[in-house]
């Protein structure tokens, strides 16, 4: 093939590329709306809920975690990552590129986030998979088609379907009770994974269609809870009282690192905060650093360098602290 042939090819691939990112920020507008981005679809999870699942985890968070395993789903925005360890620094990505804002640096070439809008032909082009977008748009159309692949899994199973995120709460209502009233009507069980940030009329919305919310605590103390999560406590765990005073089915998760949520006060108060909740049961979760890799390729800073889970001689003796006050407790997921 000759080398105008191949321009053209490019240069008729950037004009597709540029008329998608403007349609999809039309969509996004419209039918789409303005913040359902979706970072992964996650087939046959077992540990969102009963059963085999669909994890569907939409981007942007009210919360900035410090131990954040998923920190490409903080913005609502879509964005993209970017793996310099597969860089090997070819350049088709600067030829591409339609702002014409990859520059070389230290033979790599790195995402320019003053000028990058995501629109990922940098990613199209790329041979070494080092670039990928966070954040794809889906009409609710599209969505339920990818979740309705899996109902076979879910009749047999008695799984189903778990929205997570980033946080679910935070999305277009409208969308979001398009996706819900449609499973509801096709007989698919919903979870909701959530963190409770957010306001209370958009659970009471989703109640007749959820059939339990996975829920955190991740602490008590609200001025440690805002050091550890940028954002206070009270209006989760109102939300929490209110969700369970309306027979809502409840599913609490403890994230546990040690030294910042470990202590026998730390959990004594949870514990006394708990025990008059009617919860399905309640679940340990350890700290783990599967996702601190993801900060690099997304120019963010990992503030949890020096976290460590808890031994699991701790985790038993949490666990016997909260069964002390009849709370169902178990260690993992």
């Amino acid at each position: 093939m000759k080398y105008n042939q191949i321009k053209l090819i490019i240069n008729l691939h950037i004009r597709y590329k540029s008329f998608k990112v403007h349609y999809n920020e039309f969509c996004r507008k419209g039918k789409v709306t303005m913040n359902n981005l979706i970072i992964n679809i996650q087939k046959y999870s077992i540990h969102d809920g009963n059963g085999i699942r669909t994890t569907v985890f939409f981007k942007g968070c009210p919360l900035e975690c410090t131990w954040c395993h998923n920190p490409e789903s903080q913005s609502y925005s879509a964005a993209m990552m970017y793996n310099s360890e597969k860089c090997t620094g070819c350049g088709r990505c600067a030829q591409v590129c339609p702002q014409k804002g990859i520059v070389e640096k230290d033979g790599l070439f790195p995402v320019p986030r003053d000028l990058c809008d995501a629109c990922d032909t940098c990613a199209d082009f790329c041979l070494n998979s080092a670039r990928e977008k966070a954040g794809q748009a889906y009409t609710q159309e599209e969505l339920m088609k990818e979740l309705e692949k899996d109902k076979m899994f879910y009749e047999e199973s008695g799984g189903g379907i778990t929205l997570s995120g980033g946080e679910v709460m935070t999305q277009d209502m409208d969308y979001l009770m398009g996706i819900l009233k449609t499973c509801h009507k096709k007989g698919y069980s919903v979870n909701i994974d959530t963190c409770g940030h957010a306001d209370y009329s958009r659970f009471e919305r989703v109640l007749p269609y959820v059939d339990t919310f996975l829920y955190d605590i991740k602490h008590m103390d609200n001025d440690k809870h805002k050091e550890l999560t940028g954002l206070g406590n009270e209006l989760i765990l109102s939300n929490l009282k209110k969700l369970n005073q309306a027979g809502a089915k409840i599913h609490l998760r403890i994230p546990l690192i040690e030294g910042l949520n470990t202590s026998d006060e730390d959990i004594t108060d949870m514990a006394e905060f708990i025990k008059d909740l009617k919860i399905v049961k309640l679940s340990l979760l350890e700290y783990h650093s599967i996702g601190n890799s993801k900060y690099d390729r997304i120019d963010m800073e990992y503030e949890g360098k020096d976290y460590k889970a808890p031994t699991q001689e701790r985790l038993k003796q949490i666990k016997n602290i909260f069964e002390n006050y009849h709370i169902d407790t178990k260690i993992g997921g």
